[in-house]
């Protein structure tokens, strides 16, 4: 089984972090299955908490789903908690795509009856909590909380700086700890940086309660894997091509290659002769 994991930091900007996070998909990911790690090579990856950064990274991702495609990947994961791109993604390409906060929130919704977000930049909890409720979970979100980094680049020390990264997670526990008294059940760290600090760290709990921690970078994997497996249970069928998910007619795709390029690579050439 062979899966892309699309980061949306730039290595030379979160070299610490990248390394780290390596460590952490090797020692999830089944023995069959080989986890390639690509990051943004060509604009961004150091602010996606702002909507016109991620906007911008996105279509990097989009390009590269495609190129996952073609390359053969049995799936793709985004591994950034706002889920850049993951609608689209699934309309191009017929192999699983999933995405960090899509998954977390789902695990999450398993473990308790609600979840407490914790996110890393103020700025992230709309733009977050919007997508929780898009996945059905208005009614179990507890609440939403931020650990306050204003820059988030700067995480990349915790990973190298040990006190730093106490620290951080110190302040993330105190984040937990004020909630856990108004009934919070489980806490999504909604910042894929945090959750491998955590992983590295093997915090699975914490607060006074000691309520659950999901690990939404590890549970990313696992549904990878799992996602992949049950295609292939099921008639190797996956992606829904009614609405949502719906790509153009044969028809339309000269006209729209015309003006966009080679875009929906996964269908053929209406005018080569094995698709006549």
């Amino acid at each position: 089984m062979k899966i892309w994991y699309q980061s949306m930091t730039k290595v030379s900007a979160w070299p610490a972090y990248n390394t780290a996070l390596r460590k952490v998909l090797s020692s999830i990911a089944d023995s069959h299955t080989e986890i390639e790690v690509h990051g943004v090579e060509k604009r961004g990856g150091v602010g996606d908490q702002y909507r016109y950064l991620e906007f911008i990274e996105t279509q990097e991702v989009l390009e590269n789903v495609e190129k996952a495609t073609q390359q053969g990947f049995d799936a793709f994961l985004i591994g950034n908690i706002c889920d850049p791109g993951l609608r689209e993604a699934r309309e191009i390409t017929d192999m699983p795509v999933i995405g960090l906060g899509e998954t977390s929130s789902h695990i999450a919704s398993l473990m308790g009856g609600n979840f407490l977000v914790v996110t890393g930049s103020p700025k992230h909890i709309p733009r977050i909590v919007e997508n929780f409720k898009r996945y059905g979970h208005t009614n179990i979100i507890h609440s939403a909380l931020s650990i306050q980094m204003i820059r988030l680049v700067d995480l990349d020390l915790v990973f190298s700086d040990p006190a730093m990264g106490k620290a951080l997670i110190d302040r993330f526990l105190t984040e937990v700890d004020k909630v856990c008294d108004e009934g919070a059940e489980v806490v999504v760290p909604a910042v894929g940086v945090l959750m491998v600090l955590l992983a590295r760290e093997e915090i699975y709990s914490g607060g006074k309660m000691n309520i659950p921690i999901i690990n939404g970078v590890k549970a990313l994997v696992k549904m990878g894997e799992t996602a992949v497996q049950l295609r292939a249970a099921m008639g190797n069928n996956w992606t829904s091509r009614r609405c949502t998910y719906q790509q153009p007619p044969p028809s339309q795709l000269k006209e729209i290659r015309n003006h966009y390029g080679n875009v929906y690579s996964m269908l053929p050439d209406p005018t080569s002769k094995e698709s006549s």
